[in-house]
């Protein structure tokens, strides 16, 4: 048993994605998440500037006592994951593999969509690891620059025009070439599942990369005895790079509870 807490990060809301579902698949657990919301979104910045973004935000969350990082962002997940597991002693856990492993087992016809930030997308991870699997699976990928800012801004309900608009703009094209599963590879992304389910119809289903990430986290800290005592009941702790109210805000709808006054500002910049 181990009692440390998990450490999860993004670059901002996204990742709130991820502790949703680890709320749900280990409530036993205590979390302390950042969302480096000064800085986002990191979909366009460069290797090298996403490499000391994310260099800064894990010697932020190993202040604390930690017992696994999970990277809950596609755009770093895909770019510097296996750096950031150089440099650190305990797991540090990616949502690219896990992800891509769901999606092969939900599609029937071996053809995936991908939507991604530019990062993500340039990197060609999701593609690896997909056609590591199976080199017939046909990857149609994607990147959706314009999702983050409209989630960050809460357009995330069905009805609203614009984001169905783009959501289409994106998508129309992949299913012409006949996709039956999407993977949602930024975990802003679920924000706007009804909206993309919408449009991508009944016969195509989507795979989440943040509910993937936290379900290959749970496998690891079983298999290796991590867990805290299923008797218990774990608390997460918030940190943002910039205003905590409008984190609050907006993060209250991605997790599924009011986070008024429990959101901390802490300058990134110092670590």
């Amino acid at each position: 048993m181990d009692k440390r807490p998990i450490g999860v990060f993004d670059s901002g809301l996204g990742g709130l994605t991820a502790v949703r579902a680890l709320r749900q698949i280990l409530p036993e657990e205590n979390l302390i998440y950042f969302g480096d919301t000064a800085r986002v979104p990191y979909g366009g910045r460069t290797r090298e500037t996403l490499l000391q973004y994310a260099k800064q935000d894990v010697r932020f969350l190993r202040s604390f006592d930690l017992k696994a990082i999970l990277v809950a962002c596609g755009t770093l997940s895909t770019t510097i994951l296996p750096d950031l597991q150089a440099e650190n002693n305990l797991p540090v856990i990616g949502v690219v593999e896990p992800t891509c492993r769901r999606a092969f087992e939900k599609s029937r016809n071996k053809k995936i969509g991908i939507i991604a930030t530019q990062a993500s997308i340039r990197s060609g991870a999701y593609e690896k690891a997909l056609h590591w699997m199976d080199p017939a699976v046909k990857t149609i990928a994607k990147s959706c620059p314009l999702f983050v800012p409209l989630v960050e801004n809460g357009r995330i309900h069905r009805g609203d025009t614009v984001t169905e608009t783009v959501a289409r703009e994106y998508l129309e094209p992949m299913l012409c070439e006949g996709i039956d599963t999407l993977i949602l590879g930024c975990t802003h992304y679920p924000m706007l599942t009804d909206i993309l389910a919408e449009v991508c119809g009944d016969g195509v289903s989507l795979v989440s990369a943040g509910e993937e990430g936290a379900c290959e986290l749970k496998r690891i800290l079983t298999e290796s005895g991590s867990r805290t005592a299923h008797d218990l009941v774990g608390s997460p702790a918030f940190y943002v790079s910039d205003r905590p109210e409008d984190f609050a805000q907006i993060g209250s709808g991605f997790l599924g509870e009011d986070m008024q006054g429990s959101v901390r500002r802490i300058d990134i910049e110092q670590y």
